[in-house]
């Protein structure tokens, strides 16, 4: 049996990073590294710092990356597409969609992208969700699912 042990996340300003995603999520910082193997050095040029945070039991590595642009045409690229964060209630989405946006408009954060989260819709079969970007311009899904 497997399981995934973390997601990694790119981004070339790690305090404002960390700073959002402790706002946002509600974060813990567990860790930072600043010295890495030539490994990590030969598969990531211009990595900095890496910082593990936790938020239930997902963890995400934060990596800072002196080099990192971003690129709309990089979007046509085959990558993860977004992560998708279940909810316990629908109302919890309204909850999550208004804090992205007070977030946001505390204009403490720089984003990559500056779109708004989607309206919440919902499916043919009950289920609704709506999508936001990170500081990053990483998209995640938010998404509640009707127990029968």
């Amino acid at each position: 049996m497997i399981s995934f042990h973390h997601i990694a996340i790119q981004t070339r300003d790690l305090d404002n990073c960390l700073a959002w995603y402790r706002d946002y999520f509600g974060v813990e910082e567990k860790w930072t590294l600043d010295e890495f193997s030539p490994l990590t050095l030969s598969r990531l040029p211009g990595i900095t710092r890496l910082t593990e945070v936790r938020v239930g039991d997902v963890r995400l590595h934060l990596f800072e990356r002196a080099d990192l642009v971003y690129d709309p045409v990089a979007e046509r690229a085959a990558q993860f597409q977004h992560v998708c964060v279940a909810t316990e209630s629908p109302q919890e989405l309204s909850v999550r969609r208004d804090r992205w946006i007070e977030v946001f408009e505390s204009k403490n954060y720089a984003f990559a992208r500056p779109d708004q989260p989607t309206e919440i819709v919902v499916d043919d079969e009950g289920i609704q969700s709506f999508y936001l970007f990170d500081v990053n311009g990483l998209e995640f899904e938010f998404t509640y699912v009707p127990v029968d």
